[in-house]
């Protein structure tokens, strides 16, 4: 059986959505935050950097979101193209841009202070902002053009469901935050998530963390 350690609408989130996908048994731990259970021996054995989520398998504890998701796809043979697939090629190449520009550009987004200093918050979001439109009109103009089925309004994935924790996290504080992107803006990317939003599954968690009925395309904080 998983345990995923987990708090709300954090990444641990889009781990639990995936896990009621799969319908696997898992046991969904919430995190003690307030009695330090982060800072704990236990709980920096999973996860070294204290961070959220922590993930316990049978093949030992994992961190870092992005290697659960892919770890459940490939261990349950769903919601990814299999190794052997002739679309592994490309799904691999997009899932790295996404975990590797989108998701850290995201971060500098909400913790600006963190790259530089108190100091230069203004220029880090400046540019941070100007990253982030790059990389989602990218993508955007890739699922466009090239309609994958591992992102898709047809059949849900881990990148559909990755692309909108991330897209929940860019609109939830509303127009005239720093953070901010208009779903509107990438008109190939909104039908997908629309669609992975009305799962079953991320309605189950969405309603469990208090998310909104919406949580991809319409948050609420």
């Amino acid at each position: 059986m998983y345990t995923i350690h987990y708090t709300p609408d954090t990444a641990s989130m889009v781990v639990r959505i995936v896990l009621t996908e799969l319908g696997v048994p898992a046991k969904h731990q919430l995190i003690d935050r307030e009695a330090g259970m982060l800072d704990t021996p236990a709980y920096r054995a999973m996860n070294p950097l204290g961070q959220v989520p922590a993930f316990e398998t049978p093949d030992g504890p994992m961190f870092e979101t992005a290697a659960i998701l892919l770890y459940l796809a490939d261990k349950h043979n769903a919601l990814a193209p299999a190794v052997t697939s002739a679309q592994r090629a490309a799904f691999l190449k997009w899932y790295f841009f996404i975990s590797f520009n989108i998701h850290p550009t995201l971060m500098q987004l909400f913790y600006p202070e963190r790259v530089a200093g108190a100091d230069h918050v203004a220029p880090v979001v400046a540019a941070a902002r100007e990253r982030m439109a790059t990389y989602l009109s990218i993508f955007d103009a890739m699922v466009a053009a090239e309609k994958p089925n591992w992102f898709s309004p047809n059949e849900p994935s881990i990148m559909g469901h990755c692309i909108g924790m991330l897209m929940r996290w860019l609109a939830v504080y509303g127009p005239g935050h720093h953070t901010y992107f208009d779903l509107r803006d990438y008109r190939a990317i909104g039908p997908v998530l629309a669609m992975h939003e009305m799962r079953p599954a991320a309605q189950k968690i969405a309603q469990f963390e208090e998310l909104g009925a919406m949580p991809y395309t319409n948050p609420v904080s």
